[in-house]
């Protein structure tokens, strides 16, 4: 195995880690959490540079990166739920599943009607994990902050700075998905033939 998917390995294994003290409730929770998450996600964005960079590109890392990345803002998404951050987080996290789950089994159409060619993440599916992975990041320090200093804000809504901010980026990384959603189904859809 090489460097970068020994990379996407790690990101997965953080992945568990990162959830336990997500919803684990204990001092300074956010901020572990906030640590774990950034490493985690420094592995995305070092792996792919590596692996352009030294040529070591692969089937195997075409298809583990995308399923870690899912993998890890899944987790903070759900964990957030946990949390009760917000109501709107659970709208977030259906549509973030829904694009998942749509796109994964076109994925496996695609692989079998192309001659099990593996199909990488197009610019928007990078945008949308890139904006998934600092919202996240953002809404982890903001729930810190929220959490140290008493402010009490309810993190989910419009109602205060820290609720705008989060809600606002967050559903940005939501737009996202579903624009590399549909862009990746318009990019495939000769491999969705209701006939065969």
């Amino acid at each position: 195995m090489n460097l970068p998917n020994k990379l996407t390995v790690l990101r997965i294994i953080l992945t568990p880690v990162f959830m336990l003290t997500l919803m684990w409730n204990f001092n300074h929770h956010y901020a572990v959490s906030l640590i774990i998450f950034a490493a985690a996600s420094l592995t995305d964005f070092f792996d792919g540079k590596i692996a352009r960079s030294r040529n070591l590109i692969t089937d195997f890392g075409k298809f583990l990166d995308p399923l870690a990345d899912k993998m890890l803002t899944t987790a903070a998404f759900l964990g957030f739920i946990y949390n009760s951050i917000g109501w709107q987080i659970t709208w977030i996290v259906f549509i973030v599943l829904f694009r998942e789950f749509l796109i994964s089994s076109l994925r496996l159409v695609v692989v079998s009607s192309k001659n099990n060619k593996v199909i990488a993440a197009n610019i928007w599916g990078k945008a949308k994990t890139v904006s998934q992975m600092a919202g996240i990041i953002i809404a982890l320090f903001l729930a810190e902050i929220n959490n140290t200093c008493g402010l009490s804000y309810n993190l989910g809504d419009f109602s205060n700075p820290f609720g705008i901010i989060i809600s606002t980026v967050l559903w940005i990384s939501a737009v996202l998905c579903i624009i590399s959603g549909v862009k990746y189904l318009l990019d495939n859809k000769e491999a969705v033939d209701p006939s065969k």
